[in-house]
C-alpha cells in the first residue's frame, strides 16, 4: 500500500535534501529509535540502490543531493526552530546522524516559512535554530519577502548557478559538536599510521568533526577534480582508513570498524596554487588562502560542506595546526620568521567549485563563533510516496 507524506524539496547551500515537518512523521519512540523514520528516509531517496543513481526516489546519486531535515517549532526559550538531519546512504539502507549540515542549515528557516512552522514580517531577521544531532545553536539571518524567505539577490555561491539572496549561518558555540572540545586530544597536530604510513594531521571539532591532512602526504597535488580524486584508489584507501583511526582518536567510536559514517570528514588541504575549477575556469593562487578537497561519505565534494568550511576557518585560527602553518608560510613575507602573524578571522577556501570565504573568532584559546553566507530556495512543496 502506497503511503503519501507531505515533504518540502529545498536546496541549502551546495546542498538538496527533503524536508519534513516533525507532526509528518510517526512519533518516535521513547527511547529514540528512528527505525520507522529511517525506513520513510530511505524510500523517499530511493536507497539501497547498487547502482548508485537514486532512480526510484528523489536522492540524486552522491552524499551531497541525498540528505533529510526534519523541523518543528521549538519549545526551548530562545529558540524558534528544532532540527534534526539525516544523511542517507545511497547504497545501503541506512541513515546516519551523527552530524549537522552547514549547507542545509540554511534551508531551514526558508522551508518553515513556508510550511507555516513560523512566521515573521517582511525585513531582515534572526531566528535561532537548535539542531539535535549536534546539541548545539545556530543563529540564521535573513531576509523576508511576503512572508517568505527572500530568494532574490546578487549573491553567488560557488557551485550553485546564479544568483540568490545572502543568508547567514552563524554558529556562536562551534567548539566541540560531537567531541570533547576543539581540539579532542589536546593538540594542535599528531600522528596517526594509515596504510602502514605514519601521517601528521589536525584533529580539529568547530560545527563538524574533521580531519586535516596535508595532500602531499596521501600523493595528492590537490588541485585534482573530484573524479580524479575519486579513481584513485590508492589515495581514497588511505583517506577512508585514516578516517576510521582519527574517528576512534576524537573519541567517536571504540574501533574503526564503529565510526559514523557521516563523521569525520577529511579536509585534504595545500598551499594555494592555480587551479581548474569544475566550470572550466581556472582560480588564480593570490585569490585563495588555502586549497581544500574534503571528502564526504567516500566521495570528494565538488565544493565545500558548510559545517566542514567553517571547521577549517576555526582551524586556521589555531597556531601550530596543518593549516595555520600553510597559510603562515603561503603568505607574502613569511620568510621572515614572524610566528605572530595573525591568519585573519576570515579564510578563502579555494573549492573545485570556486573560491568559499569563511569566517571564525578566536579569544582566549577557543573559537568563539564561526559564520558563512549560504543561499537557499524552497524547490518544490508537495508529498512523497513510500510503500508499507
Amino acid at each position: 500500500m502506497t503511503r503519501w507524506i507531505d515533504a518540502t524539496f529545498v536546496r541549502g547551500g551546495t546542498s538538496k535534501g527533503l524536508f519534513f515537518s516533525e507532526s509528518a512523521l510517526p512519533s518516535l519512540s521513547p527511547d529514540g529509535d528512528t527505525a520507522e523514520w529511517d525506513t520513510i528516509f530511505c524510500q523517499a531517496m530511493g536507497s539501497p540502490d547498487p547502482f548508485g543513481r537514486q532512480l526510484d526516489g528523489m536522492g540524486g546519486g552522491i552524499s551531497s543531493l541525498s540528505k533529510i531535515v526534519v523541523v518543528a517549532a521549538s519549545a526551548r526559550d530562545g529558540v524558534d526552530l528544532d532540527y534534526t538531519f539525516g544523511q542517507v546512504s545511497v547504497t545501503e539502507a541506512a541513515v546516519d546522524y551523527s552530524g549537522n549540515c552547514g549547507n542545509l542549515s540554511s534551508g531551514v528557516v526558508p522551508f518553515a516559512l513556508s510550511a507555516g512552522l513560523i512566521s515573521a514580517a517582511d525585513g531582515w531577521h534572526v531566528f535561532r535554530l537548535f539542531n539535535t544531532n549536534t546539541q548545539k545553536l545556530v543563529d540564521v539571518g535573513l531576509g523576508v519577502v511576503d512572508g517568505q524567505a527572500d530568494v532574490t539577490g546578487d549573491l553567488v555561491l560557488p557551485g550553485v548557478s546564479g544568483t540568490g539572496a545572502p543568508l547567514e549561518l552563524i554558529y556562536p558555540d562551534p567548539a566541540g559538536s560531537r567531541t570533547a572540545g576543539l581540539l579532542p586530544t589536546g593538540k594542535a597536530a599528531e600522528s596517526i599510521t594509515a596504510g602502514g604510513a605514519m601521517f601528521e594531521v589536525s584533529l580539529v571539532d568547530a560545527t563538524l568533526p574533521v580531519v586535516i591532512v596535508p595532500g602531499a602526504a596521501i600523493g595528492l597535488k590537490g588541485t585534482e577534480s573530484p573524479e580524479e580524486i575519486d579513481a584513485n584508489k590508492h589515495a581514497m584507501g588511505m583517506i577512508a582508513e585514516l578516517r576510521r583511526n582519527a574517528a576512534v582518536r576524537m573519541g567517536l567510536c571504540e574501533s574503526p570498524e564503529e565510526a559514523p559514517d557521516v563523521v569525520p570528514k577529511v579536509a585534504v588541504v595545500t598551499a594555494p596554487q592555480p587551479t581548474r575549477l569544475l566550470d572550466g575556469t581556472t582560480l588564480a593562487a593570490e585569490e585563495a588562502d588555502l586549497l581544500v578537497r574534503m571528502i564526504s561519505m567516500g566521495q570528494t565534494h565538488k565544493a565545500v560542506p558548510g559545517t566542514g568550511a567553517m571547521c577549517l576557518a576555526a582551524a586556521a585560527q589555531i597556531p601550530d595546526t596543518i593549516i595555520n602553518r600553510i597559510i603562515r608560510r603561503s603568505r607574502p613575507g613569511s620568510d621572515t620568521g614572524d610566528e605572530d602573524k595573525n591568519v585573519g578571522p576570515e579564510v578563502r577556501l579555494a573549492t573545485p567549485s570556486g573560491v568559499v570565504t569563511v569566517g571564525a573568532v578566536f579569544d582566549a584559546d577557543t573559537v568563539t563563533a564561526a559564520s558563512l553566507f549560504r543561499t537557499a530556495r524552497v524547490l518544490m512543496r508537495g508529498q512523497v510516496a513510500v510503500t508499507d
